[in-house]
């Protein structure tokens, strides 16, 4: 038997993936989903004007995609009124923190994040041999003072938050955030996840000079735009920053389709206001289910809802279980307390009647 020698940072590592896919799922039950309600895709569907263009774009795709995505990056410069310098585009949030990780923590050095946020974050700083350093939500929510006080207790490199939060929908007001910049030691960074950012409300998006040093915002069109599949992210930072990227990315990572494709996402703003209103009710409408089962919809500013069930982890646990036997993909978070809850994506009418066809038997069930 042939044994290969990993790098001694890799082979210590755990053979492991931050999530286990549907799709491997649907393999494993051998049947597909009747309702795909756990990875926060937007059902709703991407922009015609996208998918038109995607369309049009298949044709070339011998051709490689632009290494500097020079017509999105401009256009999502003017779209949030920051320079191009200021800009990068990336494939998904995912990569551009692996590359952020990759650019900015040495092995060994502290990284902050909450115990239960986006677990993918994690994934890359073990990965890159960064030392996590975990902090509790505090009411159902990321906790920025505490984060802060991580970071400076650890001389953090990085800090991650999401706002809105992933896997809670929670959220902080625009203040909260900018206060907690200020708190920030020197040399700290901001990791500003604000992958949900088109679905919050307004008063919980920051007003940051894209020049200060001491964040860097991550977006992406797999939510609010309904391009999961193409993986297209940005970041918005300092240019110094940015320019980082370059030293490290794989300059043709980017596919072609997937960066016309978001171009015409972005100029579409009628359906980014169609999607709003559609994700606005279906909020509404899984509150509603949940209510009707003695469980409870938590607020929300994104395109799940999680859903207490006055139980603990391994109810819902076995929840989640009992609801994949009946078709239904949903997940959970994954520490105490917030593991009481399930996580239930927004989406179209029949997804929703698939849900609530099943969880009240999914509830009778388990006694």
């Amino acid at each position: 038997m042939t044994r290969f020698r990993f790098a001694p940072l890799v082979a210590a590592l755990p053979a492991s993936v931050p999530f286990t896919g549907p799709e491997t799922l649907e393999r494993r039950a051998g049947r597909p989903f009747r309702a795909r309600l756990g990875a926060n895709e937007n059902g709703f569907g991407p922009s015609p004007r996208a998918v038109a263009a995607m369309q049009r774009a298949a044709v070339e795709v011998w051709k490689y995609g632009d290494p500097d995505s020079h017509d999105l990056r401009h256009a999502l410069a003017a779209h949030h009124g920051v320079a191009p310098e200021n800009v990068m585009v990336g494939e998904g949030i995912d990569g551009l923190l692996g590359l952020l990780v990759r650019l900015m923590v040495a092995p060994g050095e502290a990284v902050v994040t909450s115990d239960g946020a986006y677990p993918t974050f994690n994934y890359h700083v073990a990965g890159f041999g960064g030392r996590l350093v975990k902090v509790p939500y505090r009411d159902d929510a990321e906790d920025p003072g505490a984060l802060a006080s991580a970071a400076r207790d650890q001389n953090a490199r990085l800090v991650y938050l999401a706002n809105p939060d992933n896997p809670m929908g929670s959220w902080h007001a625009a203040g909260r955030i900018e206060a907690m910049l200020a708190d920030l030691p020197a040399g700290s960074l901001l990791v500003l996840d604000e992958a949900y950012a088109e679905f919050a409300p307004e008063e919980a998006i920051p007003r940051i000079d894209p020049e200060d040093a001491r964040v860097i915002r991550l977006r992406t069109f797999s939510k609010a735009y309904a391009m999961a599949g193409a993986r297209v992210g940005y970041a918005i930072g300092p240019a110094e920053l940015i320019a980082g990227f370059d030293r490290i990315r794989n300059h043709f990572g980017m596919n072609r389709i997937s960066q016309i494709g978001a171009l015409a996402a972005l100029e579409d703003a009628d359906w980014l206001a169609h999607v709003r209103a559609e994700v606005a009710a279906s909020r509404d409408r899984l509150a509603g289910i949940a209510q009707s089962n003695g469980l409870t919809a938590l607020p929300s500013a994104t395109n799940f809802v999680a859903l207490d069930t006055h139980c603990d982890g391994a109810f819902a646990g076995a929840l989640l279980q009992t609801l994949a036997r009946q078709g239904i993909f949903a997940r959970m978070p994954g520490v105490a307390p917030m593991d009481r809850c399930i996580r239930v994506s927004c989406g179209p009418e029949p997804d929703m009647a698939a849900f609530a066809e099943a969880l009240p038997r999914a509830l009778k069930a388990l006694g």
